[in-house]
């Protein structure tokens, strides 16, 4: 929906609301018409039900108030002397609407001063348990989320294995988009393997489905910094399908909504109003070389041709570090193709005295590939050697033609919602003929440093803003499947040199902090 169709909607919720309650905020003391005021009545709800205003906050933050609706309807409910089990059931299970009999049909009172702790163990565990999720959920959207390192397309900078702090507030913090949906968790439910959030991924409904129509529109709450060239980003895979992310179609969004699309980790090589070129696997901007960070390191596919049959592959890899796997580079051969090795282990495996040659794999000029961003037979390109292509900025208009046009076309249509139709030469554009357009965000070019083992923006192109998540700030935890790597525990992300671990302060100032906090408990206790 729109954000109008969400202020009706609203506005209607809050009409039905004043007609449940108006008799119950009189018998509280209040007035009935502030039942009706949308926000003032949730504020004047919580002082009948004895809870602090800032819970009025809660009602209004998406995927929180789906926690917070029914506790404020239960306590409604016990406000007025209803507290047994069926009550509480009833409050739920009718999706509040329980307060139509309390309003209307039952014989109550109000109670000023009811005790707010709960009367079992059990009601105490469930109200913890609420709470907790919360504030970890209100964490979690805004502020900082975990995320692990699934692929080796950024190794040397992340590792397989690494567990990260991404930092929302960086870029700014998106608004959920999917109303609906379980707290804390992206596309899927841990062990149940089941969709986390409704949302009708058919096709055909999907522009129609009632439940699709519960989206909100892309939001987000201003950050204090700009995505930088080079920068290690966090984004929604703007092709992801709910199929295989491998296979994508890459004409249209299929499946899901954009904020539960893969959460993908690249490094930004290119940014809005950028002219992006790869030479030879290498990128250049604006016609100059991308230097990276030193904490980067490129990684390429190799041919390597051993003297002997003494030579072992596998002591080679875990000798100089190489990233990714081996294999014999054709039935028979005695070549291996190594499928990533960066110029620093380069350096030393060429001088190994078991190796003949060692030969780059990279695709040559002009070769197509129709994997390749754009995906069409115009467009010679492919992994190592693509573009120019000038990636789309905010405000800025780019001229658009037939030959073109399969360059933006995508985020035209699909990521800035326009109807884009080709009637011979003439470009439509909304029904009008155009002839450029002026784009409504910024994109950027996001790539891994593994050049030959990354599914990135080569194959799928531009990444809008709107898919951006946030900037990875923090390793707390690095486990590469056998054991802990403790040199990566509490370290960060982005920096100069190699990285430093906080592991050792941290556990210092945990033991401090529990220190502190056992003698504060008993100085209290001694009086």
């Amino acid at each position: 929906m729109t954000l109008m169709q969400w202020f009706i909607f609203i506005l209607i919720i809050q009409v039905i609301h004043g007609l449940g309650t108006w008799k119950l905020y009189i018998k509280a003391g209040k007035q009935a018409w502030q039942a009706f005021i949308p926000v003032y009545n949730a504020v004047v709800l919580m002082q009948i039900i004895n809870r602090p205003w800032w819970w009025t906050i809660l009602l209004f933050l998406p995927i929180v108030n789906l926690i917070m609706f029914p506790v404020v309807w239960v306590e409604t409910a016990r406000s007025f002397g209803k507290n047994s089990n069926i009550d509480t059931l009833l409050a739920i299970v009718t999706l509040g609407f329980y307060t139509y009999y309390l309003n209307y049909v039952a014989q109550i009172e109000y109670i000023e001063n009811r005790s707010l702790k709960p009367k079992t163990g059990t009601g105490d565990w469930v109200s913890s348990i609420l709470f907790a999720i919360v504030a970890a959920t209100i964490v979690h959207t805004y502020f900082i989320q975990p995320f692990t390192i699934p692929s080796s397309s950024l190794e040397k900078s992340l590792l397989v294995g690494d567990f990260l702090f991404v930092s929302k507030f960086h870029y700014g913090a998106r608004v959920p988009m999917t109303t609906v949906g379980a707290p804390m968790v992206h596309d899927t439910i841990p062990f149940l393997n089941k969709k986390s959030y409704l949302f009708d991924d058919h096709f055909e409904e999907r522009n129609t489905s009632l439940i699709n129509k519960l989206q909100l529109p892309y939001l987000r709450i201003p950050g204090f910094e700009d995505i930088e060239r080079n920068d290690i980003v966090v984004f929604n895979q703007p092709a992801d399908t709910l199929l295989d992310m491998n296979n994508f179609r890459p004409d249209r969004n299929y499946y899901k909504p954009i904020d539960k699309k893969t959460n993908l980790v690249k490094r930004c090589v290119g940014v809005a109003g950028d002219t992006l070129e790869i030479r030879d696997g290498y990128v250049y901007i604006n016609g100059v070389k991308n230097v990276l960070p030193d904490r980067a390191h490129l990684q390429f596919s190799y041919l390597v041709e051993p003297k002997n049959s003494r030579f072992n592959p596998l002591v080679m890899k875990e000798r100089y570090d190489i990233t990714d796997g081996f294999g014999f580079n054709a039935p028979g051969s005695n070549t291996y193709y190594f499928s990533a090795i960066s110029d620093e282990a380069l350096a030393k495996f060429k001088n190994h005295p078991n190796v003949l040659s060692i030969t780059p794999v990279k695709r040559p000029k002009g070769e197509p590939d129709p994997a390749i961003f754009p995906h069409d037979p115009n467009y010679n390109w492919n992994v190592d050697n693509f573009g120019p292509i000038v990636i789309p900025e905010k405000g800025k208009s780019i001229s658009i033609n037939i030959e073109n046009l399969p360059l933006y076309k995508r985020a035209i249509s699909e990521y800035e919602g326009n109807v884009v139709k080709v009637k011979g030469n003439q470009i439509l554009i909304n029904g009008k003929p155009s002839t450029s357009y002026t784009f409504k965000q910024n994109y950027y070019w996001m790539m891994g440093d593994n050049r030959h083992n990354s599914i990135d923006s080569r194959f799928w192109g531009f990444v809008p803003f709107d898919h951006v998540v946030g900037k990875p700030v923090f390793i707390w935890m690095s486990w590469d499947g056998k054991s802990p790597r403790w040199e990566r525990f509490f370290t960060t992300v982005s920096g100069e040199g190699k990285a430093t671990s906080y592991l050792i302060p941290f556990l210092i100032l945990l033991v401090g902090y529990f220190v502190y906090s056992q003698w504060r408990a008993r100085k209290k206790q001694n009086g």
